[in-house]
């Protein structure tokens, strides 16, 4: 499945030590060009290290935009990460902000966030706690997540829904 993240995700796991939850489930995950700015591989701020390893090891892959004019349309709306993260997105994308997914989901990509790739971590037992991941998230990265979401995730963790294969 190819992948394509905005900054959120990949730089608040790596914050947090956890971007081998995104290997784990994803072979390669594209990044825009932007994402790759903002990501700041070049900075001594938390995850920086992790966001490096990612990189030379080929998990995440900077790419070119293609649809440029979706870029354009996009952009009037969201950000410069997001609209170019949508705007090369095929199958997939990794997004937390709401407006992002909103627009994702109206040109039929599947989307995920950092939510859904901890449920599936969860299933895979790759981790033990939800919410001990939650809280070092908020903590450590100041990823805002709000209560309805994680009781949303917390009722999928009762369900067999699992996140990455029916994406919301």
């Amino acid at each position: 499945m190819l992948v394509v993240s905005n900054t959120s995700p990949i730089l608040n796991l790596a914050i947090i030590g956890r971007t081998g939850l995104l290997r784990s489930q994803f072979p390669e995950i594209l990044i825009p060009p932007v994402v790759f700015e903002e990501l700041k591989t070049q900075s001594n701020r938390p995850g920086t290290s992790e966001i490096n390893e990612g990189l030379n090891s080929g998990l995440f892959k900077t790419t070119s935009l293609v649809n440029s004019s979706l870029y354009q349309i996009l952009v009037r709306d969201l950000d410069t990460g997001e609209a170019q993260a949508i705007a090369l997105a095929v199958e997939c994308i990794l997004l937390d902000e709401k407006e992002g997914r909103k627009h994702a989901k109206k040109l039929g990509l599947k989307v995920t966030g950092i939510l859904g790739i901890l449920l599936e971590a969860y299933f895979r037992h790759e981790i033990s706690s939800l919410s001990t991941i939650i809280e070092d998230l908020r903590q450590k990265a100041g990823f805002r997540l709000s209560e309805d979401v994680v009781r949303q995730g917390k009722r999928e963790l009762s369900s067999d829904a699992r996140p990455i294969q029916g994406m919301r």
